[in-house]
């Protein structure tokens, strides 16, 4: 049976630029995560497209509608499975903006699950609170799981940490349930994004 490609898919576009612009950067400017920075996926390597301004397109999950268009930088990172990622960074004016959006970030993962279901009532989804990770001036993980009856289940971790008046989000997702989650590697990814800032 072909298996489907997971809700969160944004990767069309990106598979053209395996051959992307480092995420390394300009110095006062944020890095990105490598492709090896993210958690092992058994069976295949962790690809990553370019570091580009704006936010993805489709927004990522949850989060997306949260995310300042003008300010925002992403990269993209997929599998040759069914596992994708995508990093955002936005540098506010001041840490005060930066620590507000992230809690509105926070916010938005943590209803996210209650708006699926009112948006889709054939959707069940669960939210977990997978705890902070001591990193700059903090990080926060949490997961959301949604199903379908007709399309089974996705799985999707996201982390919100902040630097300064730096924010990253972090966006992990593949089809499965929370006991596929790789929450212990995503932890050391959110740290490594963090600590990737400045």
């Amino acid at each position: 049976m072909r298996r489907r490609r997971p809700v969160f898919a944004v990767l069309a576009a990106a598979a053209v630029v395996v051959a992307a612009s480092p995420a390394s950067a300009a110095p006062g400017v944020p890095a990105f995560l490598d492709p090896a920075e993210l958690p092992p996926r058994a069976g295949t390597a962790w690809h990553g497209g370019a570091v580009t301004g704006g936010v993805p397109d489709p927004l990522p999950f949850c989060v997306g509608e949260a995310l300042p268009g003008a300010t925002s930088r992403h990269r993209a990172f997929w599998t040759d499975l069914d596992t994708s990622a995508v990093q955002v960074t936005v540098v506010e004016r001041d840490a005060s903006r930066a620590e507000a959006l992230a809690g509105l970030l926070d916010k938005a993962v943590r209803d996210c699950a209650g708006k699926v279901e009112q948006e889709d009532p054939g959707t069940r989804a669960a939210w977990r609170d997978l705890g902070r990770v001591e990193v700059a001036d903090g990080a926060h993980v949490q997961g959301v799981q949604t199903t379908r009856a007709e399309t089974g289940s996705d799985v999707h971790l996201f982390s919100v940490g902040r630097d300064g008046r730096t924010v990253t989000v972090v966006h992990w997702g593949q089809m499965g349930t929370f006991k596929d989650a790789p929450v212990s590697g995503f932890r050391t990814t959110t740290r490594t994004a963090v600590n990737k800032l400045h």
